[in-house]
């Protein structure tokens, strides 16, 4: 669905002058030059892709291109399912109506039209109009019509002018919706319930991260908007819903960057019974279903603005899986876990880790090691498993090694797609856990998920999987904002 750029002639405010010309023109006519309802029989692309020759049809979309050839002139009308090839004609519509399209309307404009369906001499699947319907003027022109949206600013703070004019960006974000219904099936299909939790959180909790601040009027209180569902998601499994999970928003008031938007889709689900080892399998199933029903199979190959290969991802099963300390040592060192924390900070910095402080504790030197050497260096899927017990507080403690915590971090594409944990069910091991990571701040403390704790939850696995990132991953995105469809920026100046 590419445009047809405006006269290169006139510059742009001369071009928005004579659109504002032709808009009091349809008006001085008595033309409806913003319409109302119009009956569609098809959309354009699906009656293109679905092609009946000789029937009768009702279309609407935009104009996205017009080649006037004396007395007939051909078009194309689109929308997000694709275009499809109109001819009109001035023995069809009479000389005021040939004349009303061709002077008044541009570019942009949204039409409808009524006529049949017909192939014509150059095997051109298309419409012959009987009758045209202005549906709405466009008072500014679309982008240039061979190279869309160039400017990143403009491609994300005006996201329609991108779905316009780029195929790509169009298709990405349909095969997003489509990927996500796809998630929902996947659980539903296992029996997982999809449920909603508070959004506005009056403690902040489920994540290590900081959080957006609001106050509601109403009680006279600071509340959050939530950085994870987890606690509220557990409340539930408390309460006899087995197998739950939850496919929204969440907010982290944190950086910009590449991978990061501070509002993002996670998907969270709890399976009582279950370990993580379990979610393991659980995730891995879904993610290599949607690469076989969405990408063509389980190798997934990323492409430069040329098409030229970047990255091979290779899905096929099983993935592997390794403990988080064996992989360290690995990359930083047999030795590493018997280094003093000075030693540490040496051997990291020769190694290319350089976010490193003097007061970091042992697990953080180790886990900015992990991320540096490990994490962006791995590109196939990998299980980490066995993480330090300090890093994940939700988690339960491994029955043979207490300094871990029986959990997994899949890696794939050099970042972070899903945590999975056995999850901690004992009040007293949670309540001291949270006492030491909120340190003196103890008001961060939700205590109505200690008290739902101590009601009993049955012992569960666990999962959170970032929806951005996964389909980055499977898309071959290589930004964030590129699957968001209005991604954080800053406030335009005037």
């Amino acid at each position: 669905m590419q445009p047809q750029t405006a006269a290169p002639e006139l510059s742009e405010s001369e071009l928005l002058q004579v659109r504002r010309h032709k808009l009091d023109e349809l008006q001085k006519r008595g033309v409806a030059a913003f319409g109302g309802k119009f009956e569609v029989s098809h959309d354009p692309g699906a009656l293109k892709a679905e092609f009946t020759e000789g029937i009768d049809v009702r279309v609407a979309g935009r104009v996205l291109s017009r080649r006037v050839m004396g007395k007939a002139t051909f078009f194309d009308v689109g929308d997000i399912s694709g275009r499809i090839q109109c001819y009109l004609s001035k023995s069809d519509v009479g000389d005021e109506g040939y004349a009303l399209f061709n002077d008044l309307m541009d570019i942009g404009d949204f039409v409808g039209v009524v006529g049949q369906t017909f192939v014509t001499k150059k095997g051109e699947r298309s419409i012959h109009v009987k009758e045209l319907t202005p549906l709405s003027k466009a008072l500014r022109p679309l982008p240039d019509k061979w190279h869309g949206v160039t400017d990143k600013e403009i491609k994300y703070r005006q996201r329609y002018l991108d779905l316009i004019s780029n195929d790509r960006s169009r298709e990405l974000f349909v095969i997003r919706s489509q990927m996500i219904a796809e998630i929902r099936r996947y659980l539903q299909e296992r029996a997982f319930l999809e449920v909603e939790t508070p959004m506005m959180q009056d403690v902040p909790g489920g994540a290590a991260a900081r959080p957006f601040e609001t106050h509601f009027n109403a009680l006279d209180q600071k509340m959050y908007l939530r950085i994870a569902p987890e606690l509220y998601l557990k409340r539930l499994l408390v309460g006899g819903f087995n197998r739950v999970f939850e496919l929204n928003r969440n907010f982290r008031n944190e950086g910009l960057s590449r991978r990061h938007n501070p509002e993002f889709t996670m998907l969270e689900a709890y399976w009582a019974y279950a370990d993580f080892e379990q979610m393991a399998d659980l995730v891995e199933g879904m993610i290599c279903h949607l690469a076989e029903k969405f990408c063509g199979g389980l190798v997934i190959q990323h492409h430069d603005e040329e098409g030229n290969v970047t990255k091979t991802i290779d899905l096929s099963r099983p993935w592997k899986r390794a403990p988080y300390r064996e992989l360290v040592k690995a990359a930083a060192g047999e030795d590493w876990f018997t280094l003093s924390k000075e030693a540490k900070v040496e051997r990291a910095q020769s190694l290319g880790v350089h976010e490193i402080h003097a007061g970091d504790e042992h697990h953080e030197l180790d886990q900015k090691a992990f991320e540096k050497l490990v994490e962006e260096k791995s590109f196939n899927p990998t299980f980490v498993t066995h993480v330090p017990k300090e890093l994940v507080p939700l988690a339960k403690q491994n029955t043979a090694d207490d300094s871990v915590v029986d959990v997994y971090e899949l890696i794939i594409n050099g970042q972070e797609i899903s945590p999975g944990y056995s999850e901690l069910n004992d009040p007293i091991v949670q309540r001291e856990r949270l006492e030491h990571q909120a340190g003196e701040e103890t008001q961060k403390i939700d205590e109505e998920f200690i008290l739902a704790l101590e009601h009993g939850m049955p012992p569960a696995g666990g999962i959170g999987i970032g929806i951005d990132r996964l389909i980055m991953m499977l898309t071959g995105a290589e930004s964030i904002r590129d699957v968001v469809l209005f991604p954080q920026l800053k406030r335009k100046e005037a």
